[in-house]
């Protein structure tokens, strides 16, 4: 048995961006309900906000985004971490949070902050993720503050 890959990368071009917003809308539209007809917010338009795609068998199966929160480009933040309900038992959200947090540090990041539902604080926790505050309502759904350090 061969195990494929998973490749994360930063995505662009208009193909990249288009199965960027489709995995977003699979999961947190169709899937969860948490939107009525699309996720995308003011951070979408942003040049500084970083759209990546999961490749698993060069098909796209995940995706996270990522933005700078201050001028300095230190303090960043991750969301919208998707996995196709198809892909998820490869733990695919595993290097993408991973691709997400080494690519803020590689930016000059010293900090990253996320809001996560409740069923996933564990899984953030063993990538050395911790909680920050008291737990928040985002559309309609409890989330965790969580923040990790990040290394240059």
């Amino acid at each position: 048995m061969t195990i494929s890959p998973t490749r994360c990368r930063v995505v662009t071009d208009a193909n990249g961006v288009a199965e960027h917003h489709l995995i977003r809308v699979e999961v947190f539209v169709r899937e969860q309900g948490l939107f009525c007809a699309d996720d995308r917010d003011e951070y979408d338009t942003f040049a500084t906000t970083l759209k990546v795609v999961a490749y698993r068998d060069f098909e796209p199966a995940g995706t996270v985004r990522l933005f700078p929160l201050d001028k300095a480009g230190e303090h960043w933040q991750g969301d919208r971490l998707a996995v196709l309900i198809s892909h998820r038992r490869f733990s695919l959200g595993m290097p993408l949070v991973r691709f997400a947090v080494a690519t803020a540090s590689s930016l000059g990041g010293t900090f990253m902050t996320a809001h996560i539902q409740p069923g996933n604080i564990t899984f953030f926790e063993h990538l050395g993720w911790h909680c920050t505050g008291a737990i928040e309502t985002y559309v309609g759904v409890p989330h965790q503050p969580m923040g990790i350090a990040l290394t240059r």
